[in-house]
């Protein structure tokens, strides 16, 4: 968004405000965000890219993820401020933002003993040597000069960030943190001059805005994130929350807060809500804690994936500013979008938290329904048109195919796309029918809007056959035609064959038209791990008297991120469905009698479930790729993606959706992808 941009909508999302002694251009702040794109404590390319992108794509403020900014903060994937390695990066990185008129803000903080990841912390240290809730890392406890080195190398970090250029900080005393944890009564049991009474638990915040305050002057803008409820007995209820917020707030020096919810705890999962609850679900209680002080501007936070979401808390009065993560990381124009008018071009937020999982466990951050993020040409990118037309055929209608079909399209080729359902989206459309689920139409809302937009031509409501492919005259295909679920082993082909014991996509597509409650109870073998079975169990909860998962593995949801497996118990608990874990199937037998028997497969031991109505499964997919031999055979380059390659996530199928068509677009299709 430049100056010359005309806003059409959202007055007041596209309002200036000042925070402090720095002026926004508008309320939209990328709220922090860990990326892991820095090695070895220095800025990268994706570094850079990822938030020079949020800044041209309109946001009026970026919260940088965490950076090492005091003694004994080293973390290679979070930039070296305290020794000043990083330095002459975030200058450059932060040149490049302000020319977009965005203000760049660094987040203060230190994790303490808090862990989102399995194991325990080596070195842990924190305010009292009390167990963490989730990993159960006992810390040693700072000592007094170690406090008081750390209060003076934040503000010291934080003079050198604004001799660089940055506008400010955030410091995050929410979510577990260090800063919670000694705010905490639950976390923080010491007798000295940082423990006890409010005022002695909250100094080691207060400590470090005042020096911040002291050393970097009134024009530094100084942010806090505050704790909210933060679901653990006897730590921060609301009632506490507001006593911390108006007494951070007497400091005089906060600039603008937000609040956060949950902890390093069971309630890990409300630190990032998903479509399983309301949207913006912390904004009445996020009201009620700005009130201690209406005057600092305060940042809705928590589950905002539209445009409009924002703009009304604003209207309400509930918030001054709108503080956007993941709907930035899946689209960085969302807001040069919306004040266009052009809300239909925006890729929206799945909400399902699959970028987390990315984060822990492929150390860098990915989503689902932006393959590109960190690319210099992130950004709103269009393919570059092509000056010599060919035809494709893309084989499969999910969000793999869709993916490619659009890209390949808009560049100027002409592409068919072959789907068995009705309508694109694949099993994404039917997970996207069931609880939470829904936001996942916006993945396939997106590429189908685009494919069409661009002139693809859709031949649907049929498997396809080699001689309809063949028959539109393709120079290459791209196989993309999904995976189906296998049949496990205890189940008789007869039975499978026979329909009596369906597939859980099968039986789940049944029960969408809603028919009658069944009377007895489900059995679901879970041998999947995956959102989708889960909330499917949670639908059809409400169909029959009982619902059972039974799975061979020790628990349930081990295919997903801590965060969200979390949630899914609570779900399932909630439900009241019954789990049974390390547990396969005997047989079909006892079916006969409408019963369920099943062994423990560590001691043998059997049992039994009656009153069975119904019996399902899911269970490892099968890669359909029968038309790859004949096309082949018919000379036809054919690249095969998404789970026709090897069944896996949304997140893969978009990705290689994309990249197999930007492959076609900048080299020879005779040249297939192996």
């Amino acid at each position: 968004m430049t100056a010359e941009t005309t806003v059409v909508g959202y007055p007041l999302t596209f309002s200036p405000i000042q925070l402090g002694g720095q002026r926004l251009r508008n309320r939209i702040i990328h709220a922090s965000m860990t990326t892991r794109y820095a090695r070895e404590g220095l800025v990268t390319d994706a570094y850079e890219n990822y938030f020079v992108s949020r800044a041209g794509g309109g946001a009026g403020a970026i919260v940088s993820e965490p950076m090492n900014v005091a003694p004994g903060q080293n973390a290679p994937s979070r930039l070296a401020v305290f020794d000043g390695r990083a330095l002459d990066g975030i200058a450059r990185m932060v040149e490049r933002i302000e020319a977009h008129d965005c203000r760049f803000f660094v987040q203060v903080q230190d994790r303490g003993r808090g862990r989102h990841e399995g194991g325990r912390i080596d070195d842990a240290y924190g305010a009292s040597p009390l167990p963490d809730d989730i990993s159960w890392t006992v810390p040693r406890e700072l000592t007094a000069g170690e406090i008081e080195a750390m209060i003076d190398g934040m503000a010291e970090s934080c003079q050198k960030l604004a001799a660089v250029g940055v506008t400010g900080c955030e410091i995050s005393a929410g979510h577990g943190h260090l800063f919670h944890q000694f705010l905490s009564p639950w976390s923080n049991v010491r007798d000295d001059y940082y423990g006890g009474s409010l005022e002695n638990r909250a100094r080691l915040l207060t400590s470090v805005i005042s020096e911040i305050r002291e050393r970097c002057g009134p024009d530094f803008a100084i942010g806090v994130k505050l704790p909210g409820i933060d679901g653990v007995a006897n730590s921060v209820d609301l009632a506490l929350a507001r006593d911390i917020a108006a007494h951070v707030a007497a400091t005089g020096h906060i600039d603008f807060w937000s609040f956060a919810w949950g902890s390093h705890a069971n309630s890990l999962y409300e630190h990032l809500p998903d479509a399983h609850g309301p949207a913006v679900p912390y904004v009445d209680p996020t009201a009620e804690l700005r009130a201690v002080a209406p005057d600092i501007p305060t940042g809705a936070l928590g589950y905002i994936t539209d445009p409009m979401q924002g703009e009304r808390q604003i209207a309400d009065g509930k918030a001054e500013l709108v503080m956007l993560a993941r709907a930035l990381v899946t689209d960085p124009w969302l807001p040069r979008k919306a004040a266009e008018g052009r809300e239909a071009e925006i890729r929206y937020c799945v909400s399902c938290n699959s970028c987390w999982r990315a984060i822990i466990e492929k150390n860098h951050l990915e989503c689902d329904n932006n393959p590109r993020v960190g690319r210099a040409d992130e950004g709103d990118w269009h393919p570059a048109r092509t000056t010599k037309p060919q035809r494709f055929a893309v084989v499969g209608a999910g969000v793999a195919g869709m993916e490619a079909a659009w890209i390949l399209a808009e560049a100027g080729h002409e592409v068919t796309v072959f789907g068995r359902g009705d309508e694109p989206g694949g099993a994404t459309r039917l997970h996207a029918e069931l609880p939470g689920g829904e936001n996942l139409s916006s993945v396939y809302d997106y590429q189908t809007l685009r494919a069409q937009k661009a002139g693809a031509r859709f031949v649907m409501g049929s498997e396809a056959q080699l001689a309809d492919i063949t028959g539109s005259d393709p120079s290459a295909v791209v196989l993309a035609t999904g995976a189906g679920l296998s049949t496990p082993q205890w189940l008789d082909a007869d039975w499978r064959q026979e329909g009596l014991v369906p597939d859980l996509r099968t039986l789940c597509a049944d029960f969408l038209p809603r028919p009658a409650k069944s009377d007895g109870r489900l059995v679901i073998y879970d041998q999947d791990h995956t959102e989708m079975t889960y909330a499917a169990a949670e639908y059809l909860s409400d169909w029959f008297d009982e619902v059972v998962l039974i799975t061979p593995r020790e628990r349930v949801a081990t295919d997903v991120a801590l965060v969200t497996r979390q949630k899914t118990y609570r779900r399932l608990y909630e439900c009241r469905v019954r789990i049974v874990t390390s547990a396969v199937p005997t047989g079909v037998e006892a079916l006969e009698e409408a019963a369920f028997e099943y062994r423990n497969v560590f001691n043998g031991d059997t049992a039994r479930i009656e009153d069975i109505a119904a019996v399902t499964f899911a269970t490892p997919r099968v890669p359909r790729a029968a038309l790859r031999p004949p096309l082949e055979a018919a000379g036809l380059p054919v690249h095969v993606i998404g789970d026709c390659l090897s069944p896996r996530t949304v997140m893969a199928a978009t990705r290689e959706g994309h990249a197999i068509a930007e492959q076609l677009l900048g080299a020879r299709v005779s040249n297939p992808q192996s």
